[in-house]
């Protein structure tokens, strides 16, 4: 599974990064909203993970923007802003799931991986060899 974190603590990101490629995920970076919306439109990632207070561009901007380009890719917005009015507005704007900082890593991957059981449950053939997982769209 491919995924981008478009994260502007640098600290956090790394962190992330280094828990999901223990993982086996492959994962790429991105510090501002601009350059991580732009890398989501020239590489397609499997997941997105997304931060909503960004320099340049925020992540509401970000997520509005890449569903207007038909970027399918799974987000899961990760970020500070805890009130209803918050996750309500980035659950709109198109995020899969909205998860409020401080989090447990832990709650994270349990709820990347819900997002894919879903996918794989509605009719997808996948090729699985260990931990590796192909998945085949229809």
């Amino acid at each position: 599974m491919r995924i981008l974190i478009i994260e502007d603590d640098q600290k956090l990101a790394n962190i992330l990064q280094r828990g999901l490629e223990e993982l086996t995920y492959a994962v790429d970076m991105a510090y501002d909203g601009e350059e991580g919306e732009e890398m989501a439109k020239a590489v397609s990632y499997d997941l997105i993970i997304l931060d909503i207070i960004l320099p340049g561009k925020d992540g509401i901007e970000v997520c509005l923007e890449l569903r207007r380009n038909k970027i399918n890719s799974r987000i899961v917005m990760l970020t500070s802003r805890d009130t209803v009015s918050d996750r309500v507005k980035g659950l709109n704007s198109g995020a899969d799931d909205y998860l409020v900082k401080p989090f447990a890593f832990d709650e994270l991957v349990a709820r990347i991986r819900a997002l894919f059981r879903r996918e794989i449950s509605e009719g997808s053939n996948v090729i699985q060899a260990g931990i590796l997982r192909y998945l085949v769209k229809n």
